[in-house]
């Protein structure tokens, strides 16, 4: 499961707009905020925005514990 509120804090942090961050990914601002809702992102998504937005610590932006 991402933590989305990171990744949005990140791209906030990085001064961009989620649009940005969805046109440099290759996709439409819906599609992007339908993802950042699921947590449904490629590897290769994943990748790009750790790139993009100088993510140093990927597992706690894209593998937040989940306790059931």
């Amino acid at each position: 499961m991402i933590n989305a509120t990171l990744i949005k804090a990140k791209i906030v942090e990085n001064e961009m707009t989620q649009a940005e961050l969805a046109n440099k990914l290759g996709m439409t601002a819906k599609t992007f905020s339908i993802k950042l809702k699921t947590g449904k992102f490629g590897l290769d998504e994943a990748g790009k925005m750790i790139e993009i937005l100088k993510i140093d610590n990927p597992e706690k932006y894209f593998f937040s514990e989940v306790v059931a």
